[in-house]
């Protein structure tokens, strides 16, 4: 099915600006939908006459329409409804279908004094029963925003539009504010989000600001945009929490021209998405913590075999001891990086960038070295990120010291390919342009960095391979699979 950017495509005679305001309304409609308990229709010109472009349903009321009805020709579904509203500027009519009598109206979309759509309106009449003062409230506060749709000023440019999480409908609670922001009405679920503030009183008749600002137990003032929300001065979104409670507030000021007349404000309880927000960030920021700690416990064992080092008189001890210094110091890198976001995965890059750095400036040689990186390691979960960096380190390492022991150059190829489930397979090669391998060299026989090498490739189900470069120069590949980033 198309969607409405789609039909605008195909809609020459309307530009960048129109689509932006009908992709607006489109967004904000189920305002409309739900104020006037009303199944709503967009419709463009084309090809000479009128094809719906966008359609949307009321959650306040019963639907008029069961079948989707965007991509329909008007004059197919709703004969000239549409093409007099084109003519006169509105249109009404009532239909028979089966048992049901169906109220239509169509009304002009506007923005700059030019028509760009046409909205139609479509409800079921029920004229044995008398409107309770909730629909006459709404269908009031309906009509108001049908004509600032008519004569282009609503939706503002700046409204909050568009899906948030927590964000308030018709049907969570609605009020209707005065120009001086007194509460002419308010329905039902919006007294009750308020009373769970903490609100004892009477909610219509009083200012709204006042009625926020005087909870029991608020503490401080209100801050400047939930006020100009709660005022009804500004098309915006605010959020207010007293103890336990929450709610959220979004003012749609009503213009006549460019004066302002009133607001309506919708409201939602959110206390319940509010605690488990909360929750959520606790957990994330517990997790944090973690590794922040981890990182500062690896930190303080590599100071105490620091120290020992330079207290042991035997210098392959001493060796030894420094090499376990700057392991340590990698996977402490990791959890660092680890304790600075909230996922259990990382972006692996600057851990290798800065890695590679590292080892080249504290590297025991007599000459310049060379450093380059190039490719990406990608998004990298923390179980393999220790490995991967492990390995890294080692293998630079032997690059520095036994390679190029007197200066050149060592670089860092990696390359992900896949990155799904299955096969998420990282391939990595490290080259410097030294001395290359000793004779006879077999990694089983090699030393203890190799082995931890090996070890660690195999754990993650790769492979590693050492050859000589030509002319002279060692490279080093390994390829291993990764586990899946949950995203």
């Amino acid at each position: 099915m198309r969607t409405l950017a789609d039909f605008l495509r195909i809609t020459p005679s309307l530009d960048a600006a129109d689509d932006e305001r009908l992709h607006l309304l489109v967004e904000d409609w189920h305002l409309l939908a739900d104020l006037s308990f009303s199944d709503l229709v967009l419709w463009l010109a084309h090809d000479g006459g009128w094809v719906a472009a966008a359609h949307t349903r009321p959650m306040t009321g019963p639907m008029v329409f069961v079948e989707e009805v965007a991509g329909q020709e008007a004059s197919a579904v709703f004969g000239d409804l549409i093409t007099r509203a084109a003519d006169a500027g509105q249109s009404e009519h009532v239909r028979e279908r089966g048992q049901d009598l169906i109220h239509e109206r169509a009304r002009l979309v506007r923005r700059a004094g030019r028509t760009i759509g046409i909205l139609s309106i479509h409800d079921q009449l029920d004229s044995g029963r008398p409107q309770t003062r909730l629909e006459e409230n709404y269908a009031g506060m309906g009509d108001e925003l049908f004509a600032m749709v008519a004569d282009g000023t609503w939706p503002a440019s700046a409204s909050p539009s568009g899906p948030h999480r927590g964000a308030p409908r018709v049907g969570d609670g609605v009020m209707r504010l005065d120009a001086a922001g007194t509460v002419e009405y308010a329905s039902p679920n919006a007294l009750s989000a308020i009373r769970q503030l903490g609100h004892p009183g009477p909610v219509e008749g009083e200012v709204l600001i006042q009625v926020l600002s005087g909870l029991p137990n608020q503490s401080g003032h209100l801050d400047e945009g939930l006020s100009l929300v709660a005022m009804g001065r500004a098309a915006w979104r605010a959020d207010m929490s007293v103890g336990d409670a929450a709610l959220a507030l979004r003012a749609i000021p009503l213009l006549r021209g460019r004066d302002r007349h009133g607001a309506i404000v919708v409201v939602r309880d959110v206390s319940e998405l509010h605690r488990r927000g909360s929750e959520l960030m606790t957990k994330d920021q517990t997790v944090r913590e973690i590794h922040h700690r981890v990182k500062n416990n690896l930190q303080t064992v590599a100071a105490l075999l620091r120290m020992q080092s330079r207290r042991v008189p035997d210098q392959s001890a001493k060796e030894a001891l420094d090499e376990a210094v700057r392991r340590v110091g990698v996977i402490a890198m990791i959890y660092e990086a680890l304790s600075t976001g909230f996922a259990e995965a990382l972006e692996f890059d600057e851990v290798a960038i800065r890695g590679l750095r590292a080892i080249v400036e504290v590297a025991r040689t007599s000459g310049d070295i060379d450093s380059r990186f190039t490719g990406s390691f990608g998004l990298v979960r923390a179980e393999d990120a220790t490995a991967i960096a492990l390995i890294l380190s080692e293998l630079v390492q032997n690059a520095v010291e036994h390679g190029i022991p007197e200066g050149g150059s060592v670089h860092v190829d990696a390359q992900r390919t896949g990155e799904e489930e299955d096969d998420d397979i990282l391939r990595v090669t490290v080259v410097d342009d030294g001395v290359g391998l000793p004779t006879g060299f077999r990694p089983s026989r090699a030393g203890l960095g190799t082995r931890i090498i090996t070890s660690m490739v195999h754990d993650l189900g790769g492979q590693i391979r050492w050859d000589d470069v030509e002319p002279h120069g060692t490279r080093v590949r390994f390829s291993v699979r990764l586990r899946g980033v949950e995203t």
